[in-house]
């Protein structure tokens, strides 16, 4: 699976205090993470801010435990006048297995702002 992604975005490892009550990381912490690998890269393409607008076709495929390395990767779907979308994928690595699982996907929605912020062009 590794092989058709470039390098991760970020590459983590949650910690107990990011458990749910059945010991396995919380959904938000997933999303919050992605949010912020799908941030870079969208701000990396519109050359300057960026915020999040929306969040779409989110998939959970498998939990997350305390002691997996988490790796997040990112492309640029699609690009409109204002707006970015990040298609992001998260792999894990188990504790103690090399074998790396996909966990979530989904698409982040992002809008280049200004300084004021408000919208402006992507590629402007």
């Amino acid at each position: 699976m590794p092989e058709q992604f470039s390098d991760p975005i970020i590459r983590t490892a949650p910690q107990p205090r990011d458990c749910n009550n059945n010991g396995d990381i919380f959904g938000g912490w997933v999303l919050s993470q992605m949010d912020i690998a799908g941030g870079v890269t969208a701000a990396r393409r519109a050359k300057g801010r960026v915020v999040t607008v929306a969040v779409e076709a989110m998939t959970f495929h498998q939990p997350i435990k305390v002691g997996d390395v988490v790796s997040i990767y990112g492309d640029v779907e699609r690009v409109g006048r204002t707006s970015i979308a990040v298609k992001l994928t998260t792999i894990v690595a188990r504790k103690l297995d090399s074998e790396e699982i996909k966990v979530t996907e989904g698409t982040y929605i992002f809008v280049a702002i200004d300084d004021e912020g408000r919208p402006r062009p992507v590629d402007g």
